[in-house]
């Protein structure tokens, strides 16, 4: 059967806009009748307006449009369809639901609307800027209640009436990791350099002056600044500070025109070095048990492990030497330089070793250093060799203690001398060094006189147990203290205790 075309009512929606016309649907097409809510803009309300025509070609002629009738109208517009005969739609009239949700046509701005909007954006602003506002004072609060608890360190620079640097040092370093860097730059651009005291193969040692008081600045030659930055870094480790280990006070690097000095601040001690110490003075054997003691208390502590929060990492020193020690006024020794030190984080069972072009000092060098067979990865390697060098640096120390000679009330003492002085040249090379300590088996010599006296004999018998070839062998920092400590406090003029 032949599906037939339909004659349909039209009426806003006619071929050629015509009113109140006729339109043919295409071979099973529908007429429809639809219902619209429309807006008109004269009378500014919304008006619903019918149409009537012919439904298009497409989906069937219209059949699925023609469906929405029987859906719930959510859109403010409705259809109805039909293709019973000819003009069959000019009586269908689908319901009209106006849109409950229909948007506002944009309105032509009056004067009133004009303000209504100044209003509301006056009030966005003010509001905006009373956040801007809050926020900056908040923050400026902050800032002054921080400064506020470092009051007496940068407040005590630009005062008449200035605290010791040791007091500030003291003040800020509850956790033992010195001075606040704000504090450290002002003091390191007000460092009023005196004379060199001091000149090395890798840095400059000079007597300088901050304020009142005076101080030692170390200066980096250009190519060391892996060397500066890791003594900077382990220096400012939490509870690093120590009596024993050299005072840190500030740390910097100073642009001069187109090249820029690294510089390191401590605290400043006039017997210098243990090697100049011991290179023009003789010690008794009181000052000798107080100078190894005060030794081991501090490598001890940087040997040390400290946990807890904050605690502190394992330290080794790797460069230990008699120019790498000070002596302080009270005869204590204060350990120096930790351009090559490494730390062990437990945490992570991490050492951290520094990146650096510069090597140890080949006369204190371990066997195992020197033959290469030490195990990097471990911490305990680290320290053993530290104790080898310990034993080497006690044995000089022991060469300046006089003893009395027998049968008279003279006193003998051997002139200083390095270690292997007598089997290396000055400046030995690694095979120079591998040859006498690993092949041969050398050790310095222990002369006969220490054995006549308690304190050089306890000293001789540690310093060998420090040297000794297997590196397990070896005593630690904290045995060697503690064998020290034992003393009779009354055979010391200073007496030591345990801590």
């Amino acid at each position: 059967m032949k599906t037939r075309t339909l004659t349909c009512y039209c009426d806003g929606s006619c071929p050629n806009n015509v009113i109140n016309g006729t339109c043919e649907t295409r071979p099973g097409g529908y007429c429809f009748s639809a219902v619209e809510e429309v807006y008109d803009e004269f009378t500014q309300t919304y008006e619903e307006e019918r149409t009537f025509g012919c439904m298009p070609p497409e989906e069937n002629g219209g059949f699925l449009m023609c469906k929405v009738a029987a859906v719930p109208n959510l859109h403010g517009k409705n259809i109805d369809c039909c293709n019973s005969g000819d003009l069959c739609n000019r009586h269908l009239h689908p319901a009209f639901t106006p849109k409950l949700t229909t948007p506002a046509p944009e309105l032509p701005v009056s004067s009133q609307s004009v303000h209504y909007l100044a209003m509301i954006a006056s009030m966005i602003i003010c509001l905006s800027a009373f956040v801007v506002i809050i926020v900056i004072v908040c923050m400026t609060y902050r800032r002054r209640e921080k400064l506020r608890k470092q009051p007496r360190l940068i407040g005590s620079m630009c005062n008449s009436q200035l605290s010791p640097l040791s007091q500030m040092v003291g003040q800020s370093s509850g956790s033992g990791s010195g001075l606040p860097l704000l504090v450290q730059r002002t003091i390191a651009k007000e460092i009023q350099m005196v004379r060199l005291i001091g000149k090395g193969r890798y840095s400059e040692v000079w007597l300088a002056q901050w304020r009142d008081e005076k101080v030692a600045v170390k200066t980096f030659k250009y190519t060391q600044e892996t060397s500066w930055f890791r003594e900077t870094e382990i220096y400012q480790t939490v509870l690093m500070r120590h009596e024993n280990i050299l005072g840190f006070i500030a740390a910097d690097i100073k642009c001069n025109g187109s090249w820029a000095q690294m510089i390191l601040i401590t605290d400043y001690h006039e017997n210098g070095s243990l090697y100049d110490y011991l290179s023009s003075s003789v010690i008794n054997p009181q000052k000798l048990h107080l100078l190894a003691y005060s030794l081991a208390s501090g490598l001890a502590h940087l040997h040390e492990e400290i946990f807890g929060s904050p605690g502190k990492p394992a330290i080794a020193h790797r460069d230990i030497k008699s120019k790498n020690i000070l002596v302080k006024r009270n005869g204590q020794c204060a350990i120096a330089d930790f351009g090559l030190a490494v730390k062990y984080i437990s945490e992570l069972d991490e050492i951290h070793i520094a990146q650096n072009t510069r090597v140890g000092t080949r006369r204190y060098m371990a066997p195992e250093v020197l033959n290469q067979t030490m195990n990097p990865q471990q911490i305990d390697e680290f320290k053993r060799a530290d104790m080898y060098s310990v034993g080497l640096v006690l044995w000089e120390m022991a060469r300046r203690c006089y003893t009395p000679i027998p049968g008279s009330k003279a006193t003998t003492c051997e002139d200083y001398a390095p270690p292997y002085h007598d089997v290396v040249p000055s400046e030995p090379t690694f095979e120079d060094m591998h040859v006498v300590v690993c092949v041969k088996g050398f050790r310095p010599p222990i002369p006969s006189r220490w054995q006549e006296d308690d304190v050089l004999a306890t000293i001789a018998k540690i310093m060998q147990e420090c040297w000794h070839p297997n590196p397990s062998v070896r005593l630690t920092a904290l045995r060697v203290k503690k064998t020290l400590a034992r003393f009779d406090a009354d055979y010391m003029d200073c007496p030591v205790k345990i801590v």
